[in-house]
């Protein structure tokens, strides 16, 4: 059925106004006043609230095994709940191990999700070996329609890489016009660390950042800045968490190298005291990059309002607490992650935009767009215009409501963001034209998300 929305205000990355959008097999198909259009269309009043364009999350963890567990959502809980938070796309890190094999582990991640997610998605490919049998396999997966890498300058032996992996990588990724994405930090200091720590008798959680500061992340940032530059490849750092490591990012884009950078919701919002806070408290805020001191926060919202920090996304990675408890006898020992894709949208307009750290085109940029545009989903996603998805958010900015793991929609049994206010929420949200929420209820179809495939553009 065609859909009519009437009466909101459109706000998109570079413009502000008010029109009607009319919404048929799919798509946006008109906007613009007093719209003719057929007598079975379904209408919406959007009056008095804002219309954005879909969010994407670029960075999120959903079918993962690690450290001996696996992440609590699946497709169909996290899909609803990113639809409720206004999320529409999501990019999942497909993250097969150093033991598997990518094509295999591909297959596995993709089948997860057809068919069970709610919302549209794709994948970054971890490339996390580089062997005789790596570059045919992922120009296999690059010709499927991944047009991005990622790799891990972290998790030794697991996940991580070493110097010459990374190099050939970067190679494979110039030479096909893909992105390489990674987690910036030094894999050998911080196993030395974490190993000095543990045998200092240093075994709480309180220890995880430590085992890991700020400097070994600048180092990191700076490494994979300089691969990009002797290589030519196109690079992006996820998760970036503090200002030494922006202030080496932002040198490296002073100087030419193509490098985009992206910061998650929690390092805005969260300090690394949660971490430290007694019992499994603590245990629930450990994550990597791990949260710093609260200082780095104003350097992250400015770098963000000036857009030297591109994206925000959550890095998205639920464990409950009997899964975080796996570390009651050392910290390396609890699983990394904190859940954020449902509540990233409210927190980032209510605690950026409505706080005015950032403007409201920036909130949308840094949240759609500026995702869209890196990889290879704009205009397809990411706006507001005819002949784009009908990826819709109609925000209600005068709804007041708490954080709170009894009302979420993930599949968790607590938030870290356990209390926040916000102020707003979507009202409406379409993927594709079809109604998937209403009020903060998914009320949409279960299966209707599709894996959008990507062009090379680098």
């Amino acid at each position: 059925m065609p859909l009519l929305i009437k009466n909101g205000e459109i706000v998109t990355a570079d413009s502000r106004y008010y029109a009607d959008i009319y919404v048929a097999d799919q798509t946006i198909s008109q906007i613009g006043k007093d719209l003719e259009v057929p007598p079975d269309t379904e209408i919406i009043d959007a009056a008095g609230k804002l219309i954005f364009p879909g969010f994407i999350d670029p960075h999120v963890h959903i079918y993962l095994p690690f450290m001996a567990t696996f992440a609590k959502d699946t497709h169909a809980t996290a899909s609803k709940a990113a639809l409720v938070g206004g999320t529409t796309t999501f990019i999942e890190m497909c993250c097969p191990s150093r033991l598997d094999d990518a094509l295999e582990g591909y297959a596995l991640w993709k089948s997860k999700a057809e068919g069970n997610t709610a919302c549209d998605y794709t994948f970054h490919m971890s490339v996390t070996k580089f062997d005789d049998k790596t570059e045919s396999q992922l120009r296999e997966i690059v010709a499927d329609g991944i047009n991005s890498f990622k790799i891990f300058l972290a998790y030794k032996n697991f996940f991580g890489i070493d110097d010459g992996e990374t190099y050939e990588t970067m190679k494979l990724a110039k030479k096909l016009g893909v992105i390489v994405t990674a987690h910036c930090e030094n894999a050998e200091l911080v196993s030395r660390l974490q190993a000095s720590l543990l045998a200092e008798g240093k075994t709480g959680p309180e220890w995880h950042e430590p085992s890991r500061p700020e400097s070994v992340e600048a180092e990191g940032t700076n490494r994979f800045a300089t691969f990009l530059e002797n290589t030519g490849a196109t690079g992006y750092v996820v998760h970036l968490s503090c200002q030494p490591a922006l202030d080496i990012a932002i040198a490296a884009k002073a100087r030419g190298v193509k490098l985009f950078v992206e910061s998650v919701l929690p390092h805005f919002l969260l300090d690394k005291t949660y971490a430290e806070r007694p019992g499994v408290e603590g245990f629930k805020h450990v994550m990597s990059p791990p949260l710093r001191d609260k200082r780095n926060q104003s350097a992250l919202w400015n770098g963000l309002s000036a857009g030297f920090i591109d994206t925000v996304g959550t890095d998205h990675c639920p464990f409950d607490t009997s899964q975080k408890e796996l570390g009651k006898d050392a910290f390396t020992q609890i699983p990394n992650g904190i859940p954020g894709i449902e509540e990233r949208v409210n927190l980032l307009y209510t605690y950026g935009y409505k706080a005015g750290l950032i403007d409201i085109h920036r909130f949308v940029d840094a949240a759609s767009t500026q995702a869209a545009k890196i990889f290879g989903l704009f205009p397809r996603k990411g706006t507001i215009a005819v002949g784009s998805d009908a990826d819709l958010v109609i925000y209600d900015p005068k709804y007041r409501g708490v954080v709170s793991a009894k009302t979420q929609h993930t599949n968790n049994d607590y938030n870290g963001f356990e209390g926040m206010s916000i102020e707003g929420r979507p009202s409406v949200v379409t993927v594709r034209g079809k109604i998937q929420v209403k009020d903060g209820e998914f009320v949409g179809e279960e299966g209707r998300g599709q894996m959008i495939k990507r062009e090379p553009i680098y």
